[in-house]
């Protein structure tokens, strides 16, 4: 009999170890998961991983693994996610670069600030200086727009 009870106390001493070895697992992806969100607002939105509350209870070591694994893989997803946008205003910005430098190359081209990862509704925008003159005479330049337009 206490043979069965230094077992059970042993049993109960480990789960709690990994209740609180998952638990600090999952803290530590929530505060990654959240300032990855943070770094990339507006843009970066991070779905909530892990299953649904069903309620209050304690939950089971199956359930905390099953968290943790639903955050690593929505972190993954938010990392990547994060990178391809980080690549997308990269392009962007390098696209206005050339704009800027050679506008007549690049006639009619735009690029929104949104691309960029700036705020706000204006777009970079090549034109022809003059109107039509200016188109056939050759004279580009590059604008940008005033922004948003007005709420009508």
């Amino acid at each position: 009999m206490v043979e069965l009870t230094v077992r059970r106390a042993r049993r109960d001493v480990d789960e709690q170890a990994a209740r609180a070895q998952l638990r600090r697992q999952i803290a530590r992806l929530e505060a990654q998961l959240s300032a990855l969100q943070i770094s990339g607002f507006p843009y970066g939105r991070v779905e909530p991983a892990g299953p649904g509350a069903r309620g209050p209870h304690i939950l089971g070591l199956g359930e905390l693994e099953s968290i943790r694994d639903g955050l690593v893989a929505g972190l993954d997803d938010a990392r990547s996610r994060a990178v391809e946008r980080g690549e997308r205003q990269a392009a962007a910005r390098a696209q206005l670069e050339r704009m800027l430098q050679e506008p007549g190359r690049h006639k009619f081209v735009r690029v929104a600030s949104r691309d960029l990862g700036e705020p706000g509704c204006g777009v970079w925008h090549v034109r022809p200086r003059l109107g039509l003159i200016g188109m056939l005479a050759g004279w580009w330049q590059v604008k940008l727009s005033s922004g948003c337009p007005l709420a009508s």
